[in-house]
This record gives structure tokens, sequence and C-alpha cells, in this order.
């Protein structure tokens, strides 16, 4: 993406957020308000935030007599499992085995369940900020069922029928027999809103407990070292390599939402419905992604052709479930590897490994990534070398010549660095010292 195109987008998404937290601010202060009724708190903020935007519904949808529509209606769509989602095969999230799942969630309880008896879940709602304020007023599910994959979004036509969405939704999921969850940030926002409007109703919420993969985890230690933004929709463009364009502004959805029930005007809602279920697509999509790029390297000793910079994503996730072991080796898989990483990646990778060797005690291996470290003028490394010559090789003069050059580098950029290197060097000194003084020396 040009760069000027980049700051139009950056632009867009800056405005839409600011409109999406006027609109939320404005929807806040207008609900504490007990003597009004929804229509009347409806009315109230779409006329205080359509001032002095060129959005307002049209006139003739604000005038026409707005016709009686079902509070909740029900939108389906089913894939085929030889259907591919860009260069994903759909059939292949049936593939993920339970293992993988539990890695990739840190749940074990998915060790023993795969996909096919998951719902993937993502919401619209009127705001962003969660609470009794926000209201889901769009359910995406999707699922696999009758060799298909399945789309089930529940919309909210009237906000003072949600208790009828509470309840049909619950007996769907009930019916279906759901036994995880699978979300993108959905331990943050989805789930605990969907929890919160079921216990608002009095309603017992059938998804509370399951098993839950929010892949946002994941995908962060996957790939937020290679691509600008790990937002769902750049992801599935840049590794799932769906052809999906900027639908819609996110911070624009609740604005949609209000001038729709106003108006009835549903060509503000299809957007929506659009967006929701491109999401769940696209969820589907870099999970099956994530899962194949961890089972293709599980054994660091294999052979595969993945990029530098995924064998360093998930050598993260292997650290942040302790696997130290393979996490070094895929470290120094992806240093081999000579090509991809970018300086800053590599400086990680070595600083990973260097602590990886020096907790095992190997230090000759740690040796040499310190080493390199301090050709780049890294001033912890000389710290770690200084202390390396001083406890372990007992090389006095090896370590207080590391030492000076560490001080040298520190000054004036961190006088903390400056002082620990004076104390080393004055230890030091004194042990040279008293080595030189002790009898029979």
């Amino acid at each position: 993406m040009a760069l000027e195109d980049k700051l139009k987008q950056l632009r867009r998404e800056r405005e839409a957020r600011t409109r999406a937290q006027k609109i939320e601010t404005t929807w806040e202060k207008i609900d504490e308000d007990a003597g009004l009724t929804v229509k009347q708190k409806l009315e109230r903020l779409i006329t205080l935030t359509d001032k002095g935007r060129g959005m307002a519904v049209r006139t003739e949808a604000r005038t026409a007599e707005k016709k009686r529509r079902e509070p909740v209606q029900v939108f389906e769509n089913s894939y085929v499992l030889g259907a591919c989602y860009g260069q994903i095969p759909i059939s292949m999230g049936l593939q993920i085995p339970g293992h993988i799942l539990s890695f990739l969630s840190r749940e074990g309880e998915f060790a023993e369940l795969d996909l096919s008896s998951a719902v993937f879940l993502d919401l619209e709602t009127t705001g962003l900020a969660g609470g009794t304020g926000t209201v889901p007023f769009l359910v995406g599910l999707a699922y696999y069922r009758d060799e298909r994959f399945n789309v089930t979004q529940f919309f909210l036509n009237e906000m003072a029928e949600e208790d009828r969405l509470v309840r049909e939704l619950g007996q769907f999921v009930k019916d279906m027999g759901f036994k995880s969850i699978v979300t993108y940030n959905g331990k943050a926002f989805d789930m605990p809103l969907v929890e919160t409007r079921f216990a608002m109703h009095r309603t017992p919420c059938p998804l509370r407990g399951l098993p839950h993969l929010d892949f946002l985890f994941s995908a962060r230690s996957l790939w937020k070292h290679k691509y600008d933004s790990c937002r769902l929709f750049n992801l599935a463009q840049q590794i799932v390599q769906a052809e999906r364009s900027e639908d819609i502004p996110g911070g624009e959805i609740p604005l949609r939402y209000f001038q729709y029930i106003r108006s009835g005007d549903f060509s503000l809602i299809d957007p929506i419905l659009y967006h929701n279920q491109e999401d769940l697509l696209s969820l589907l999509g870099v999970v099956v992604a994530g899962a194949v790029l961890v089972e293709r390297n599980r054994d660091a000793a294999a052979r595969g052709e993945d990029d530098a910079m995924d064998l360093y994503g998930v050598a993260k996730l292997f650290e942040r479930a302790g696997d130290a072991a393979t996490s070094a080796a895929l470290l120094e898989k992806a240093l081999a590897g000579g090509r991809g990483l970018t300086a800053e990646v590599t400086h990680h990778a070595r600083k990973k490994l260097s602590h990886h060797f020096k907790k095992n005690k190997d230090w000759d291996r740690a040796l040499v990534f310190w080493q390199e470290m301090a050709g780049g003028e890294e001033v912890d490394c000389f710290r770690e070398l200084s202390m390396y010559f001083e406890h372990t090789a007992k090389d006095y003069m090896e370590a207080i010549r590391v030492a000076t050059e560490g001080w040298a580098l520190a000054k004036g950029k961190s006088s903390a660095a400056e002082r620990d290197f004076e104390k080393r060097i004055a230890r030091i000194k004194g042990k040279i010292a008293k080595s030189k003084g002790a009898p029979g020396r």
C-alpha cells in the first residue's frame, strides 16, 4: 500500500473511532434518563450525532411511516466443504487436531475436541466499551454441520425486544450442543458482553464455561512482528489472501444501526451483515493458517519451507507455552536461514537464545550470542560478558576490559548502567589486587 493511501486509511479509521466514541458517550448519557422510551432515546441520539455530518438518513425514510418488522430476524448462509476462503480450503478446519487447539488456546479441555463441535462467535454492537450500556444487535455464529460451514446471524430489529433475541439465541445454542468457542478478542469483549446480556434478562448463558480459543493472543505471537497490524481484516488479506475490501469502518456500525432503528432503511444494515460474515470466515481462515504453521514446526528439526519471520512467531508460541527447548531450536533455525528476519527481530532472537543458554549453563553457545550482540553495541551484553569472565571463566583481566567497554558505551546514555559498571570494575580490581597480594601467588 502506498504511503498516501495508508495515511488516508489511518485518517478514516481515526475518524471512525472518534465517531464511535462520540456515539457511545452520547448514548450512555441519554440512556440514564429513565423518563424516555427507547424510541425517544434513539430519536435524541440520532439528532445529536447527525449534526454537521452528511450521513443523515434520507428525508423520505425519516418521514415515511415505519413498517412493522419482526423483532428478531435470523439470516443463514452456508459453504460447502470443498469451497475456499482465500487460499484456505474450508474443510481444513476439521483437520486441526485437539492437541493443536489446546496449544493455541492454552486450555487442556481442547485436547479431546476438534472444530466440528465448535462455534465461531462475532458480535456487532451499539458501542465498544462493553458493560450494561452496550447492546449486541447482531450475533454472528459460524459452525460445521451437515457437510457444510454454516453462518447464522441473529439480528435485533427492535432494541426493546432484546429479551426475545436472548431467548432465541440461547435456545439455538442449546439445540446445537456446541462444545467450544472460537473468537478474536472474545475473552475481553464478546463473551463478557454476551454473559452480561443473558444475566440482565435472567437467562442462563449456554456458552458460559465452554473451552474458549481466543485466537487474538496466538495471532499476536505469530505475526505482530511481521505485519503492520494484527486486525482480523488485515491478517485475512495478508495470510489467508482473502479478497476482502474495507466494507465498512467499524466506528460507523453503531450509527448505521441507530439510523436503521429510526428509518427502517435496511440498506444501512446489509453492509454490517456482510462485514460480520466476512469476519467469521476470516477467523476460520487465520485459525487454520496458524494451526498449520504450528503443526508443521512442532519438530524444529524437521525440514520446512516457512520463512524465518514465521519461525520466530512459532518460537514465541512455544516460549509462551513453557517449552523453552523447542522455542530455542526454532529461533536457531530462524537465524540459520540467514534471510527474512528484520534487524530488530534478529536482535530479539539472539537475546532470547543467550538467556536460554545462560539459564542452561551452556556457556560456549551463550558466549557466541553475547559477542555478536556486543558488536552491535548492546550495553547489556557487555554486562553479561563481564559477569561470565568474572564468575565463570575467572578471567579478571578480560572481565575488567569488557566492563570498561560497557561503561564507555553506557556513559551519557544510562546512568543506572553506568553506575553498575563502575561498581563492577571496582569489585574486579579489588579481586585482582587481592589475588596479587595473596601468599604463594
